[in-house]
């Protein structure tokens, strides 16, 4: 069970780095936006390309890969996202999951469709209760902690995360103050599109890299965000965290059923939600 624990934890946090670009995101543009999968996929495929041209340095490539997917991110929310402000949430549906089909397409053109296995770049392991537990898994369930105070600290102590957190809760109010709020939903929208990349190299060593991993984590990111509520800082960590657990615990007891439970949870909550409404 704590072998379970520990890979739940680490799913989780996975997850958090996935999720917080989506659920900011909505939370200040109202976007739903499903091009988030296909940078997730793109930058592990870039830190893939360039992890042997550094010497196997994980660190120095997961760089290179996350500075690579910047101006992917940036392109998406400057020709794509910014032209939907204010439209129905069906035209942000349908053209950012074209572009995620497209990415998807051109990472299978490029990189072809065998899934490319990562070497873990730790490989130590310890003795806890009897099991046997990689340090790697462990240090990315406290990256995801160390995330989630650093980016209460950013939204909460910067000029720029402030602007944001007024978005989250009155996006026409911030704008009614003349203040350009497109320059700062850019710079949120990178940020969140660096994170997903992060998120999908540290996956990376545990499970290969495809050309659909992409629609594979989206999905289940966005029940995290529902579960913990579009915006909502605090609950997309929480949320993440008790959903990699359900995955993880499930799958001990039933694999077959581990990614269908996140949505059967899901869908409790938003009859919990609906209820109280």
């Amino acid at each position: 069970m704590i072998e379970s624990a520990i890979y739940g934890l680490t799913i989780g946090a996975i997850l958090y780095f996935v999720s917080i670009g989506l659920s900011i995101t909505f939370g200040t543009m109202r976007i739903i936006n499903f091009a988030h999968g296909m940078v997730y996929a793109l930058g592990v495929y870039f830190f893939i390309t360039f992890l042997p041209r550094v010497g196997g340095n994980f660190v120095i490539s997961a760089l290179l890969a996350i500075a690579a997917a910047i101006p992917v991110g940036y392109a998406i929310e400057r020709f794509v996202i910014r032209r939907l402000y204010g439209e129905s949430l069906d035209y942000a549906i349908i053209a950012t999951y074209a572009l995620l089909l497209i990415g998807t397409d051109a990472i299978k053109w490029i990189w072809g469709t065998v899934p490319q296995q990562v070497t873990e770049p730790i490989g130590i392991s310890f003795r806890f209760f009897g099991g046997g537990f990689p340090l790697y898994r462990v240090v990315i369930s406290l990256s995801a902690l160390v995330l989630f105070l650093g980016l209460n600290l950013f939204f909460r102590k910067t000029v720029i995360g402030r602007i944001v957190i007024a978005a989250l809760d009155d996006s026409e109010g911030v704008q009614c103050l003349g203040l350009d709020v497109n320059k700062y939903f850019s710079i949120v929208f990178v940020l969140g599109s660096c994170l997903a990349v992060l998120g999908g190299i540290l996956y990376a060593p545990i499970s290969a890299a495809d050309p659909y991993m992409g629609h594979d984590i989206l999905l289940i990111a966005f029940a995290v965000v529902i579960v913990g509520g579009m915006g909502n800082l605090t609950g997309t960590f929480i949320s993440a965290l008790a959903l990699g657990l359900v995955i993880a615990i499930t799958g001990r007891y039933w694999s077959e059923a581990a990614d269908t439970m996140v949505f059967a949870v899901m869908a409790i909550v938003l009859i919990y939600k609906s209820y109280k409404a």
